[in-house]
């Protein structure tokens, strides 16, 4: 490696170590803390990541940068609770329920369809595998840092590897004549019975062997994920459309005692309450705002007026991109079409931010503009609702990621050279290494 550049580097490295440990405040913004009561003229102050103190009347360190956001609106970082972006693949055609995929394993973290998140205010996002099988895999819930590996993106690491969810899904996607995929809806569902019996043997075989390696039944890794959603470490994701879909949810819920966030719910207004008497382990529901005309059959029922029906009857909820259904860009329009149709703006706000956040159990760290949590913002030109508004920055953790003044960056907002191809070119970050060979 040229050693100047090396060298230009190392500096740009320990200038940005230095940086994050600066504070910095907001001041003169319109703050939406999604948690308290909105400021007119308020500050945000962060320091290591986090936020340090927010209010009208906020004591600025000396050393701190200072910059004043007088006509624009900071938000907290919004969060998506269920997204494709990075061209994951999950499970294949072999079999229907195939727990042991890690969609991890298959994200492209240069993918420029992080980039196009980022543009849109995305801080936090739940990266699914396909719903084509009934159990596709393991869902990995992200932070949108600017990284190159899947380590600087992922919330955490667990002992199996990031932390996530279940995929699950039912409905028509998982039916299909070929192979041993079901063909019914019934037969959908007592194939996931099935798995379900099988994985409460291999639990029951575990505790039984209370630590006697001698007496462990031979790892199986399907088993294993599946014993993390039976305890409840691993929240199953389940796509679910029709009416009658969603109920069967519930009743293999309620079998099998797993914590569940209900996804798209096209028919949510149909069944509100009977999602609602599911109990605390029915997490909530993640819907989706389809702001054109098209799509499967089992969709044809869906309604803008599904958050205001999901609101009134006390269902946890939030919105979804299914990015590229809808493109993570445009994300603020769900929630505004949602309050046209009867949501209140406040829950509209909170199913941006908070809800996912709760729906992903990631709420004591994101979601929200309070004391203690990751200093995940969004900048705006305006009303979040508004469809005149535009994403200025996205910072996450203290570190702005997305800036539209930058023409690099702009790109992904609005489009050009290099905004939506499948990887992001890092020609200025390579060198000619002849010297060395």
């Amino acid at each position: 490696m040229n050693k100047t550049l090396l060298s230009a580097l190392l500096i740009g490295t320990c200038l940005g170590l230095l940086a994050q440990e600066r504070p910095i405040a907001f001041t003169n913004a319109y703050i939406i803390p999604v948690e308290g009561t909105d400021l007119t003229k308020g500050t945000l102050l962060i320091k290591g990541g986090k936020i340090i103190a927010l209010g009208s009347n906020v004591l600025i360190p000396a050393e701190a940068d200072v910059k004043d956001m007088k006509g624009q609106i900071l938000m907290p970082g919004i969060v998506d609770s269920h997204s494709h972006i990075g061209s994951g693949e999950g499970a294949d055609g072999s079999a229907p329920i195939q727990p042991e995929i890690r969609i991890s394993d298959s994200i492209n973290v240069e993918n420029t369809s992080i980039r196009r998140a980022q543009a849109g205010g995305l801080t936090t996002v739940n990266v699914m595998p396909g719903s084509g099988h009934l159990l596709s895999g393991q869902t990995v819930y992200l932070k949108l840092r600017s990284g190159h590996t899947i380590d600087e993106l992922a919330f955490e690491k667990t002992a199996g590897g990031y932390l996530g969810g279940m995929k699950m899904a039912n409905g028509t996607n998982s039916r299909r004549s070929a192979g041993n995929f079901p063909g019914t809806r019934a037969k959908s569902a007592s194939l996931v019975r099935e798995q379900f019996i099988k994985a409460q043997a291999y639990q029951a075989k575990i505790k039984a062997a209370a630590g006697d390696a001698s007496k462990m039944p031979a790892r199986d890794l399907g088993m294993e994920a599946l014993v993390e959603v039976l305890e409840g470490k691993r929240t199953v994701h389940h796509h679910t459309h029709r009416h009658d879909d969603i109920v069967t949810v519930l009743r293999l819920q309620k079998e099998f005692g797993f914590k569940v966030v209900l996804h798209h719910v096209s028919e949510a207004w149909a069944v509100a309450d009977q999602i609602k008497a599911g109990g605390n382990n029915v997490i909530g529901a993640s819907i989706i705002v389809v702001d054109s005309p098209g799509g499967k059959l089992e969709t044809k029922e869906v309604r803008f007026s599904n958050g205001a029906s999901l609101e009134q009857a006390g269902v946890l909820t939030g919105f979804h991109t299914d990015d590229p259904i809808t493109d993570s860009r445009w994300f603020l329009r769900a929630g505004a079409l949602a309050v046209r149709y009867g949501m209140s703006r406040q829950e509209a706000l909170k199913a941006m931010t908070l809800n996912n956040a709760k729906l992903l159990g990631l709420d004591q760290r994101v979601g929200s503009l309070v004391v203690g949590k990751d200093a995940d913002l969004v900048v705006l030109s305006g009303d979040p609702f508004s469809v005149y508004s535009k994403v200025q920055e996205t910072w996450i953790e203290g570190r702005r990621v997305f800036n539209r003044l930058d023409p690099s960056d702009r790109k992904f907002a609005t489009g050009g050279i290099g905004a939506a191809i499948d990887t992001v070119n890092h020609d200025a970050l390579l060198e000619d290494e002849s010297e060395d060979l």
